[in-house]
């Protein structure tokens, strides 16, 4: 990350520590939106669904703020080398960070429609979204501090999401095929899990980008994920 002595303009100082702001206050938001879906959906809440819902507006907001902020910088101060990485890289963030909001508003949206069906079952969710918060927030430190081995260390975390990912679609196949009354509830379940496993490839997207920002470099093209879900379906239908 740009170091500020190196800037003679103090205000362009102050602007990119307030694009670095923009970023860290929509991943808190994002945090805490994942948060309250999963509540929602665990607690059978439809009135907190709703304000996660709602809440998407302010995810929206802080990333056309963010892209205003980046058209002004590469405008206004023409950034080179370190600095047009960081900014360009912001960019990024923040539209990962805006899918990511995306997917909580799904889950909401799920949670609405599944407090009005049969409880099933699903203690794996809770610990696979519980994972991808800690994903999201190591990867927001890591990209405030300019900290590769940390992203790195989220980098290689989206494997156990995808373990998770295959072993609750396993599960809650099993209950569809047991009960066909349970194929509603479950479907929506299916649905709010793979909105999960898709924030852990955000938090990943943005771990690559850190570690572009910070070294030039781009990490393998290759990322370690866990079993291929294809063969999850066709083990399911055997």
């Amino acid at each position: 990350m740009a170091n500020p002595s190196e800037h003679i303009v103090k205000s362009y100082d102050e602007e990119l520590k307030h694009l670095n702001s923009l970023i860290g206050r929509m991943g808190g938001l994002v945090e805490t939106q994942l948060d309250g879906a999963i509540q929602a959906v665990l607690r059978r809440a439809p009135e907190s669904a709703e304000v996660i819902v709602k809440g998407d507006a302010q995810v929206d907001a802080l990333e056309t703020e963010v892209g205003a902020l980046v058209v002004r910088l590469l405008a206004l101060r023409q950034p080179m080398a370190v600095d047009l990485r960081h900014i360009v890289s912001a960019l990024k963030i923040a539209a990962d960070l805006e899918r990511f909001g995306d997917h909580a508003k799904s889950i909401a949206k799920r949670a609405i429609a599944i407090s009005q069906v049969p409880r099933i079952p699903a203690p794996g969710l809770d610990r696979m979204a519980r994972m991808v918060q800690a994903m999201i927030k190591d990867v927001l430190d890591a990209y405030l501090e300019g900290d590769t081995n940390k992203a790195v260390k989220v980098w290689r975390r989206d494997a156990e999401v995808d373990q998770l990912y295959n072993s609750l679609f396993r599960e809650l196949l099993t209950y569809m095929m047991e009960d066909p009354r349970n194929i509603t509830g479950c479907a929506h379940l299916l649905f709010i899990a793979k909105n999960v496993e898709r924030m852990g490839d955000h938090a990943t997207n943005i771990a690559e980008t850190v570690h572009y920002q910070v070294k030039g470099t781009k990490l393998p093209d290759d990322r370690p994920k866990g079993d291929d879900p294809s063969f999850t379906i066709a083990e399911g239908q055997g």
